[in-house]
């Protein structure tokens, strides 16, 4: 039965965001709200959990999975971003994007795209997932909770904690959550391909 979690939404309370975290350096798989829809999370290098969200939501491996990050320092250990890329991600982040760059070696091998070596890398404009993501000190391993022959990802962490009681060990829950998710841009073959539409605006990327 997975633990449930009931953190404000503007003033996440400390001690319960402390509890979310310890769980996750312990090993739970976790759903989360961000700003743009809820989110599976788990430790960055997890394997039980990689493989918990593949099944959860019947991914292949070709799948990107996201690390969610605090801020750019953060990004930067992940990912290589040459300097008119970083300027085109300063301008809409925090926000509702997923980009998809080349891996560094920090990042552990089964995250990877299996040919290209590429992760996606966002940083959320979400006053919960970034305090979560201050306690833990580094990213959440994350990918969007939709489930498999849903076009829309849940919304309300009751129905999630109802749907995926069995699945997940810990549900966040800080009230109504968006229900598009980020817009994905790969930046991996040098220039700007959108590769799902999504809640941010893809006008500069255009």
């Amino acid at each position: 039965m997975a633990k449930y979690f009931d953190v404000h939404p503007e003033n996440p309370q400390q001690r319960t965001i402390k509890s979310v975290a310890d769980s996750i350096r312990s090993g739970a798989l976790v759903a989360y709200p961000t700003d743009s829809c809820f989110a599976l999370g788990c430790q960055l290098g997890s394997r039980d959990g990689i493989t918990r969200i593949r099944s959860i939501r019947n991914l292949d491996d070709r799948h990107h999975f996201t690390l969610v990050c605090q801020n750019f320092a953060q990004l930067g250990q992940f990912v290589h971003v040459d300097n008119d890329v970083f300027r085109m991600i300063k301008a809409t982040t925090p926000g509702s994007y997923t980009f998809i760059l080349p891996a560094t070696k920090e990042v552990p091998r089964q995250m990877l795209h299996p040919k290209k070596k590429t992760v996606g890398v966002r940083i959320p404009d979400h006053v919960v997932t970034q305090a979560l993501l201050a306690d833990l000190g580094e990213p959440l391993l994350s990918s969007t909770l939709i489930l498999p022959d849903e076009e829309e990802p849940m919304t309300q962490g009751w129905e999630i904690k109802e749907r995926l009681d069995n699945v997940v060990d810990a549900v966040v829950d800080s009230g109504d959550c968006g229900t598009e998710p980020t817009t994905v841009i790969d930046f991996s073959g040098g220039e700007a391909e959108i590769v799902r539409r999504g809640a941010g605006d893809t006008a500069r990327f255009e």
